[in-house]
């Protein structure tokens, strides 16, 4: 039986991050195949635990390479003691993925001139889940399959371009190269029809704006970049490209797997190797880059709303 409990913080920096190293070293990023083709639950989905509530962060990640590596097209994920609930149970022999949580102690500590002050200690809880297809028993709708035609590519393009333009972004089009200009705080794209198709188009999208949050007046996200092509400009990169994939797996389209990143991934290990912490601290940015594009929608559907009522 797999139960909650306290896993070391330094066991799952290291257990999580050398699973990704791992990835990495084959050429295969584990944010990069997220999609689930035929499960009701969702052609393209974020992990989701057993109650339909998305995973956040490095867990994504984690769940989703291991989808990939074990071939699960069910996005949905339950404890061991969760399936016994529902009237079901995970097979013998399955084994389970880690996902973790933030949490805190508060500790009294003595001071230097004797008195004692509360210090809050964070640390990361573990535990392990199941994919549903590793149960039985479960209730219908844990294998249920997708209706044909659910959602066209053209009804989730057009969502797709609603959300970016409800985020008000400065987009321009023309010239050869996608890039975010911070300083002038514009994103460049290439005319759309050099794009392989409009889900490409909007992935490339999705991934400029993940760069655009990390303006000063919006995130202030500063990952060390010094010049062009250094350490932290790579970080910003991994960023990113996080950020870009659980946004596509948001709005239902493929993430765009970008050829000008294959040189990052040198540059991603080296960082990983030697800071157990950074795909953490990566992940737990580019969820906060789409939660605050998110964000922008809710401002504008209120706006939009508050001049209908005028």
């Amino acid at each position: 039986m797999a139960n909650t409990n306290q896993t070391p913080k330094g066991d799952v920096y290291t257990r999580i991050t050398d699973k990704i190293i791992t990835d990495l070293e084959k050429g295969v990023r584990p944010w990069m195949k997220p999609w689930s083709a035929d499960h009701a639950a969702g052609r393209i989905t974020r992990p989701l635990r057993h109650n339909g509530i998305p995973y956040r962060g490095i867990n994504i990640i984690m769940l989703w390479s291991a989808s990939v590596a074990k071939g699960f097209s069910c996005p949905l994920w339950l404890t061991f003691k969760q399936a016994l609930e529902l009237g079901g149970n995970v097979r013998k022999g399955e084994s389970g993925e880690l996902v973790v949580y933030a949490n805190s102690i508060t500790r009294t500590e003595a001071k230097e001139d004797g008195t004692e002050e509360e210090r809050e200690i964070p640390f990361l809880k573990g535990y392990t889940v199941f994919n549903a297809e590793q149960c039985e028993g479960l209730p219908a709708q844990y294998y249920a399959r997708a209706e044909p035609n659910a959602s066209t590519p053209a009804q989730r393009i057009d969502a797709a371009d609603a959300f970016f333009a409800a985020t008000g972004a400065d987009i321009r089009h023309g010239g050869t190269r996608a890039y975010y200009a911070q300083s002038a705080d514009y994103v460049q794209m290439p005319p759309f029809e050099t794009f392989r198709d409009a889900e490409s188009h909007a992935a490339t999208l999705a991934h400029e704006l993940t760069h655009w949050t990390k303006h000063d007046k919006r995130l202030a996200r500063d990952m060390g970049r010094v010049k062009w092509g250094d350490e932290g400009y790579a970080r910003e990169e991994l960023v990113a490209e996080l950020g870009a994939a659980f946004l596509c797996a948001d709005l239902g389209i493929t993430p765009e797997v970008r050829e000008d990143h294959a040189a990052y991934i040198a540059s991603w290990l080296e960082v990983l190797k030697g800071d157990k912490r950074f795909v953490f601290s990566a992940a737990s940015q580019a969820q906060r880059a789409v939660d605050y594009l998110h964000g922008l929608q809710a401002a504008k559907e209120e706006e939009e709303g508050e001049r209908a009522a005028a």
